[in-house]
């Protein structure tokens, strides 16, 4: 999960996936349940069973088993097509701001850029930043320099090379039709999810806090 148990009992939005804590983990589910009592936070689960941590939930969704990817691709699609992002400290804090060198290829045919077709290895220099010493836009006034000084970036985050713009295009492909097809999710649901998750930044509030509570059903694969 992205918080401690015990930091649990502050949020306001938890989307509870690849876990089942009111039956795996009940001592730290007691917090989730706090969360709910005293701050009215909402609890979306998506799991295909409905168990007894989705008995608690405000809404809860089948996901098609394997298919969670696809869901959290179009959870970060709606958040950035619409503007549900805590922008300054994606500019300042993270390498979103960052330009990728030109000549960089996202893989929408399946590869990236730099694929040896003889080898089957990857070139990778065109994957690194942008060296530059000046920058596509000076950090806002009284903003932490946090920021790289060899690295050229755009805290604007329009550069259309910069890891933010890089990152909407490679998730626009995660539409809610998309979403539907692969986890078998109604797209009216996911929406409904993807509106309540991402709420905490509406109109670019940041007084709200969300967390994301999983287990090993997200990260063991085959």
């Amino acid at each position: 999960m992205t918080n401690g148990w015990i930091d649990i009992k502050n949020t306001d939005m938890m989307l509870i996936m690849g876990g089942n804590p009111a039956e795996n983990h009940p001592c730290g589910f007691k917090w989730a349940i706090e969360a709910k009592r005293q701050r009215n936070a909402k609890m979306i689960v998506v799991d295909p069973r409905y168990t007894r941590t989705a008995a608690t939930s405000d809404l809860h969704l089948q996901i098609r088993a394997g298919a969670d990817i696809a869901f959290l691709g179009g959870l970060v699609r709606y958040a950035l097509e619409n503007g549900r992002i805590a922008r300054e400290y994606l500019a300042n804090f993270t390498n979103a701001a960052f330009v990728v060198k030109e000549g960089f290829k996202l893989p929408e045919d399946g590869l990236y850029s730099g694929f040896d077709e003889a080898t089957k290895t990857y070139d990778r220099s065109s994957w690194n930043y942008e060296e530059q010493g000046k920058p596509a836009s000076a950090p806002a006034a009284g903003a932490p320099a946090t920021l790289p000084a060899n690295v050229n970036y755009d805290t604007a985050l329009e550069h259309p090379r910069c890891v933010y713009q890089l990152l909407k295009q490679q998730y626009s492909r995660y539409t809610p039709e998309m979403v539907e097809r692969i986890t078998g999710i109604p797209k009216n649901d996911f929406l409904k999810a993807a509106e309540m998750f991402t709420s905490v930044r509406k109109d670019g509030d940041t007084k709200k806090v969300a967390t994301i509570i999983y287990a090993v059903g997200w990260t063991q694969h085959s």
